[in-house]
């Protein structure tokens, strides 16, 4: 039996899972990642600690199998995006910190560029609007202030990358030598250095953002074998046959291979994604446009995208800030144990709000307390703002797309950590007023990894054989009316306003 392995590297924690030939999961280990916040609105992981705990999950899968290396077929990877490492090709050292994707020390150069008028072109080559969530700024950042690191990178002895890159360069790196320096399309897309209709690096922003060519790593497809791991490092050479960004790894995961499919990812952030075919569809409210998981040989494929930065997070924010719960699963029955908010009204703008908002100085906020006000009612609160944000990004969505004839939602497939949550769910699919889909198996990101490895070895044909163990485990049905949906969405926008007026 041909086995894949996953490895899934989030920004809370890495993780390595093996599904066998019929995507059922056999084996999984995971470890907490460690998160640094040297400074308000810095967010640092430490690139060696990612791959040491990459390996040594990947080990303990397979302990946990029962199998060895030589019974895998391929690896595949899926990442948290937009978060960079810059590293020495030599020593395969980094030169410090990865800056997380959530990191905003780079609002005042992004805002700079905006009031320069950047913005408008650079949304046409990239699909992204300027922010500091993407990797662009947060690069030149590394270049400007780690010790030598731009006349180095100048003479070639530097290397950038997202963590799939990391993780490949870690994986193919023999003793003291080098290692393959690659990531796909999907990754690439969102650095904000890749121009997605070309599917190249573009000259023009790499002048802008004054990062050298050579520092960045060859594109490749989502779907390829691009090399092989070390064989000392798990014990056998097993071909890397699949790399995606975690949300279009996910997007694949859950079967949405066709225009107007879309999946909502609830993790640390909340990651909407809808397919749009081989078309790159502009956003006129806020959304991005994306590069979708491509196989060898295909046609680009893209995706409309909205991100909200404080899903799970949120819940953690509750458990280790306000310490009003002791683990990140109380929060369902505290928030359960009343009937509504009872006029809370939380905005999680912790690190700025994403899209459809996109206001990276926006601070956070609770509203409408009283005395009679509980934990419980926050912790309601808390569940309602991760659904309400998602409620605007499909709204967003929908106006794209009915403004160039598509259909608007009917359904909405989820995943990630948080969608095990009933009562989210349940607050999700009244708000939007469609069926919310949950799948049995909730480890998609990963599954689609693996998924996208296995149709470059050819274990299956095609995609729809590889996705085929997708199954249904609860529809979420509305059961409140659109007047009642509507009066909360309005409630919370008043809210997202005070918390935008100066």
């Amino acid at each position: 039996m041909a086995y894949l392995m996953a490895l899934d590297q989030g920004t809370s924690s890495t993780r390595t899972l093996i599904f066998d030939h019929t995507g059922q999961v056999v084996a999984m280990a995971q470890m907490a990642l460690t998160q640094h916040f040297p400074q308000s609105g810095w967010v640092e992981h430490d690139p060696h600690e990612i791959w040491q705990h990459q390996l040594a999950t990947m080990r303990q899968a397979l302990a946990q199998a029962g199998c060895t290396a030589l019974d895998l077929a391929a690896i595949g990877i899926a990442n948290q995006r937009e978060t960079v490492v810059l590293w020495d090709r030599a020593s395969g050292q980094a030169l410090g910190p990865a800056l997380v994707w959530q990191d905003r020390r780079t609002q005042e150069f992004c805002a700079s560029l905006k009031a320069q008028g950047q913005q408008e072109w650079i949304r046409e080559a990239t699909g992204l609007l300027l922010d500091p969530y993407f990797s662009a700024s947060k690069i030149k950042w590394m270049l400007d202030h780690y010790p030598r690191a731009r006349e180095r990178a100048l003479r070639g002895e530097l290397a950038a990358g997202t963590i799939d890159s990391w993780l490949v360069w870690s994986l193919t790196r023999e003793a003291g030598g080098s290692g393959l320096h690659v990531t796909d399309v999907s990754n690439a897309s969102r650095t904000q250095l890749f121009n997605i209709h070309t599917g190249d690096w573009d000259e023009r922003l790499l002048a802008l953002f004054d990062v050298p060519r050579s520092l960045l790593p060859r594109v490749v497809a989502s779907s390829e074998v691009v090399g092989q791991c070390e064989p000392g490092l798990i014990g056998a050479a097993v071909p890397i046959a699949a790399m995606a960004g975690d949300q279009q790894a996910a997007l694949f995961g859950q079967g949405c291979l066709g225009a107007g499919q879309a999946k909502n990812t609830y993790g640390t952030g909340c990651f909407l994604l809808m397919h749009t075919g081989q078309t790159s569809q502009a956003s006129t409210q806020g959304l991005l446009t994306t590069r979708a998981a491509q196989q060898s040989g295909s046609a680009a494929a893209f995706a409309l995208e909205g991100s909200v930065f404080m899903g799970g997070a949120t819940v953690q924010w509750l458990r280790d800030g306000l310490k009003i719960i002791q683990a990140s699963d109380d929060i369902g029955p505290l928030a359960a144990s009343v009937t509504d908010a009872g006029g809370v009204v939380m905005v999680p703008a912790f690190t700025g709000l994403g899209a459809p908002y996109w206001a990276p100085e926006a601070k956070g906020a609770i509203l409408g307390m009283t005395r009679g006000t509980t934990n419980a009612h926050i912790a309601r609160a808390a569940l309602d703002s991760i659904a309400l944000q998602t409620a605007a990004l499909v709204d967003a969505m929908n106006q794209d797309v009915l403004a160039t004839g598509g259909a608007p939602l009917t359904q909405m497939r989820v995943d990630g950590g948080a969608c095990k949550n009933d009562l989210l769910m349940q607050i999700q699919a009244d708000l939007l007023g469609v069926p919310v889909l949950r799948p049995k198996m909730t480890e998609v990101t990963a599954f689609g990894a693996a998924s996208l490895a296995a149709l470059a070895v050819g274990v299956y044909a095609n995609a729809e054989e590889a996705l085929g163990a997708w199954q249904l485990d609860r529809c979420f049905e509305p059961q409140i009316t659109r007047e009642q949906a509507q009066s909360q969405k309005q409630a919370w926008e008043k809210a997202v306003r005070q918390v935008l007026t100066p």
